[in-house]
């Protein structure tokens, strides 16, 4: 394999390796030191009201022994279904110190997707925001759930204004549906149930398992990948390693803000916001609802960040934005692009906005998430996923397995493409409990396939071209065709149905359905209403088109590839 990327590292001093810690570290090591460390620094600001880390240390500490009171064994997972609120990074650091295993859930889910999340998890601990304990209550009892605990948006925000914003919520916008679960514990009295002092330390290592993070399956079914102490600690010192160059090596300046407009449950801002600006001392500005730009505008100007990791529709919506245009970027060291590709015109017009380059980077739930970045110093906004982190290597695989050589060419002339595989101290142990799907994407050499069909250049960039998987990506979101597909032909007037990605200019792509009637009395609108009642938004087809057959190939499979066309 050609490790050309060297190269490019040494052109902008990036390491091309990290020192792990000893085996018997684990993340708890390093939020007790940066707490230690970082004391009286603002971790986290949500609604215009600060936590320090002195602050989050003792919520965090107190709910790690109320876990700890639950008696659960070593190694339970406790699922979390929150926005961005205080009570994410609470529950999270929690969860760790308590030697448990975290299992981040869309707080969007529907009552089927939360069924399945939580029995395939064996998660025995529910943490869950108000607005979405209706969602879970038909289910109360039909999981591998014990206990379940409910807090409202503004339970950390002190007396009088949380009461205030949980009334507005309640009451005045009605966003909290109602609900009614028998023997559940309120966060506010799980907090102050157990004495700090109780907590016992566990004795954590990097091999054990940290996270599951569930991710779309081809098969249709959402699968977890098991992120071990190992997979995180090396993930944020590969960030660190190619960051560093903007934030400087070691702790961030005293005043560095983070957006933290990524949703927490999703790998990309779990890592780089949450993990990594805790980890240098950095300040995370927590937005519940990125979809709100006048909000955000607003946050944005009372903050002046320093790092703003987003989407391409986030970035395309605030330089297509007139207040957001007249803010002060002076404080903005970087902006980082991922889970979907940064168009070159979000990124032209960016630059002419703020000042800065995107950097656009690559990874996916199974490598923690960073698998490569574009070097931060580099003025020019590459179109490109960048070059590989410190410690990882990425080859471009032929169906065989076999790596493509670096100047290989296809019939046509141009670069042979193959699927980009991933090796590195942050790729997964595997699938929870799925060794044949675990099977299917490791090579016997221990590269993870990605996927995403790429090729590489002569300095180490590589660049996604197409993909081989029918995955649909929605505003950075993984959507499988075959979980719309599944639900959808349950629907008694559907005989058959196929989902397919179509391009969208907000979210780079929304899925679009192609059916055929059971009963010709089936409309559009009727077939939209039932994917509304049982997928999360981002997964809702936006478009259904009527046939009289699908495509299929000699053995029956249906030719997704031909709808596309």
């Amino acid at each position: 394999m050609d490790k050309v990327w060297l190269k490019t590292h040494e052109k902008f001093g990036i390491p091309s390796d990290i020192s792990m810690p000893a085996e018997n570290t684990s993340l708890i090591d390093i939020f007790e030191q940066n707490f230690k460390k970082f004391g009286s620094r603002d971790a986290f600001i949500f609604m215009d009201k600060t936590m320090s880390f002195a602050e989050l240390e003792d919520h965090s500490r107190r709910f790690a022994a109320y876990l700890q009171s639950l008696n659960l064994p070593k190694g339970s997972r406790v699922a979390v279904m929150m926005p961005n609120v205080f009570q994410y990074p609470i529950v999270q650091i929690g969860v760790f110190l308590a030697g448990l295993v975290l299992v981040n859930v869309n707080p969007l889910y529907t009552t089927r997707e939360l069924e399945h999340q939580l029995n395939d998890s064996g998660a025995q601990v529910l943490v869950v925001v108000e607005n979405f304990a209706s969602v879970y209550q038909p289910i109360h009892g039909k999981t591998t759930v014990k206990h379940v605990v409910v807090t409202g948006v503004g339970d950390m925000l002190g007396m009088l204004k949380g009461t205030l914003v949980n009334f507005v919520l309640r009451k005045v916008r009605k966003q909290v549906p109602e609900w009614s679960i028998p023997g559940h514990e309120s966060f506010k009295s799980a907090l102050s149930k157990v004495s700090s002092s109780k907590y016992q330390r566990p004795t954590v290592s990097l091999s054990d398992t940290a996270v599951l993070q569930y991710t779309g399956g081809t098969t249709g079914v959402s699968k977890g990948a098991e992120l071990t102490h190992r997979n995180l600690v090396a993930n944020l010192l590969q960030c660190e390693g190619i960051f560093s160059s903007k934030f400087g090596e070691g702790d961030a300046a005293e005043g560095d803000k983070v957006v933290c407009a990524l949703p927490l449950y999703h790998i990309f801002a779990f890592m780089v916001c949450a993990l990594y600006g805790m980890y240098k001392g950095q300040t995370n500005i927590l937005i519940p609802n990125p979809r709100d730009l006048p909000a955000v505008v607003g946050e944005l100007r009372k903050y002046k960040p320093s790092f703003f990791p987003a989407v391409n529709t986030l970035f395309n919506a605030l330089v297509n934005n007139e207040e957001f245009k007249q803010l002060d970027h002076s404080n903005l060291k970087m902006a980082m692009g991922g889970g979907m590709a940064v168009l070159p015109s979000t990124a032209d017009a960016w630059k002419k906005v703020t000042g800065t380059t995107i950097i656009e980077g690559y990874g996916l739930s199974e490598t923690s998430p960073v698998a490569t970045a574009n070097p931060p110093i580099n003025e020019d906004f590459t179109g490109t996923i960048g070059v590989p982190l410190p410690a990882t290597e990425v080859a471009i695989l032929d169906d065989e397995g076999n790596p493509i050589a670096l100047g290989t060419l296809d019939d046509e002339g141009n670069p042979q493409s193959g699927e980009i595989s991933i090796r590195g101290p942050q790729v997964m142990k595997g699938y929870w409990n799925r060794p044949e799907e675990t099977a299917k994407v490791m090579t016997k050499d221990g590269f993870f396939r990605t996927g995403d069909v790429g090729i590489m250049n002569d300095e180490g960039y590589f660049k996604i071209v197409d993909r081989k998987k029918d995955m649909i990506l929605v505003s950075g979101f993984n959507v499988y065709p075959s979980e719309i597909e599944e639900v959808v032909t349950q629907h008694p007037k559907v005989l058959e149905a196929a989902a397919i990605g179509v391009p969208d200019e907000k979210s780079g792509e929304v899925p679009k359905l192609f059916i055929v009637k059971k009963d010709e009395s089936l409309t559009a609108e009727e077939v939209l209403a039932y994917t509304k009642q049982n997928l999360t938004g981002y997964k809702q087809p936006r478009y259904v088109e009527f046939m009289q057959e699908l495509p299929k190939s000699n053995v029956g499979k249906i030719l997704r590839k031909d709808l596309r066309k």
